[in-house]
């Protein structure tokens, strides 16, 4: 497939810092700096010092036409302080490969080569590809670095599954260039979302019952991370406040994973303190069980009994706030689905709900869906389609609303 300037216009001009860490697919990243230059953007490249065993820096000055960086202790660019002046340049800094011990050495802060320097010192979005061997991308130390950075609102692009150089095959490969192209533009995107704050939760909620059990639900996540993606590219800076699911974060997302409903609440009322839009696309489990066994309950009665209480209701608190985003509900029911999505959308206070059919083959865990939009004096049938159409289509819904 071949690609044109116009295909992704949000580069155009744009600034873009490309790092590149000491790993084999170092090569790519010749590919997508001539990828990014095609669409427009300016590229600068600094290697750490490990990198230059994989990819040679003369191939990347030839592509990019800029000199590479590699030393923070270069007297040449340093004498007026250069590093500074490239962190203050770049709009976006791309990290393509990240090494494992380039992502351990970002979350302790450390500043022992030039890129992690500029990581520390610029103020423009930080986005990461990691690439490793898939035993340490599992590694509770990379994950553990990992879910900090992520809270921290570097954007995790990946990484991708498949075969790695040292013949296992797994999580660990770094996104292809065509798909960092796409996440690069994805930030710098400049639709109807463009310089809008989203918030935006996704999946079920698991409340622990004891040690090892929990009461939950069959939301797959599907439709509120397809979602995540057409506000992405439609321009917003998306946070995405997930449950438990099965699925790969959009590159480019702000994700924040939690487990209950209560985690959900707290981190949603934060996020929405900034945000412009919330959609509460997450299946929130209405109740918990009032006491939590720190053991393993054991099978010696024939009938158990649990006591729930209620959970916040995380909707409700959003749209009461005094400064509350614009507010869009979901509502899965079985039956009167109009009625009692309606009823939900006055009852709530908020200015949309989206409302869809749940039972066997519907709704959760399914590929596809429909969905009724109802809004003050209007609505929209939306056909069943793939959710990522669908996503697509009620993003512009919302669009219309929040311009209207």
């Amino acid at each position: 497939m071949t690609y044109g300037v116009s295909d992704h216009y949000q580069l155009r001009g744009r600034r873009i810092l490309l790092g590149i860490t000491a790993g084999v697919a170092a090569y790519k990243a010749a590919e997508l700096a001539r990828l990014l230059l095609r669409q427009g953007a300016q590229v600068r490249v600094v290697m750490t010092p490990s990198a230059h065993q994989f990819i040679g820096a003369m191939t990347l000055q030839a592509i990019t036409g800029e000199a590479v960086r590699d030393s923070i202790f270069d007297a040449e660019h340093e004498a007026a302080m250069g590093h500074i002046e490239l962190a203050r340049w770049a709009e976006l800094i791309l990290v393509a490969p990240a090494s494992a011990d380039f992502l351990a050495k970002l979350h302790a802060g450390t500043a022992d080569t030039l890129l992690h320097t500029l990581c520390l010192a610029s103020q423009a979005p930080l986005a990461v590809a990691p690439a490793m061997n898939e035993k340490m991308w599992d590694n509770p130390a990379t994950s553990s670095n990992i879910q900090a950075l992520r809270r921290r609102g570097v954007r995790i692009l990946g990484p991708g599954v498949g075969e790695q150089a040292c013949g296992d095959v797994g999580p660990g490969r770094m996104l292809e260039p065509l798909q960092l192209l796409q996440a690069a533009a994805d930030i710098f995107g400049t639709g109807r979302f463009a310089g809008r704050r989203a918030v935006l939760t996704a999946g079920p909620t698991r409340e622990p019952l004891d040690a090892v059990r929990f009461v939950g639900n069959r939301s797959s996540g599907k439709m509120g991370y397809a979602i995540a993606q057409a506000l992405l590219r439609e321009g917003a800076d998306v946070t995405l406040i997930s449950g438990p699911v099965a699925l790969p974060a959009p590159p480019g997302v702000r994700l924040v994973e939690v487990e209950t409903a209560q985690q959900m609440h707290a981190a949603t009322l934060q996020a929405v303190q900034v945000a412009d839009l919330f959609v509460a696309c997450a299946a929130v489990a209405d109740y918990r069980p009032a006491q939590v066994a720190q053991q393993k309950i054991k099978k010696t009665r024939d009938t158990l009994s649990i006591e729930l209480v209620k959970n916040p209701d995380i909707l409700r608190d959003v749209a009461a706030l005094p400064q509350r985003p614009f507010c869009v509900g979901f509502a899965a029911e079985t039956h009167d689905l109009e009625q009692y999505a309606e009823a939900k959308r006055r009852d709530k206070g908020v200015e949309m709900i989206a409302a869809n059919q749940v039972g066997e083959r519907e709704g959760f865990e399914a590929d596809d869906n429909a969905l009724l939009v109802l809004w003050e004096g209007g609505h929209a049938q939306l056909p069943r389609q793939p959710k990522a159409i669908l996503a697509e289509q009620l993003v512009s819904l919302i669009a219309e609303r929040i311009d209207a």
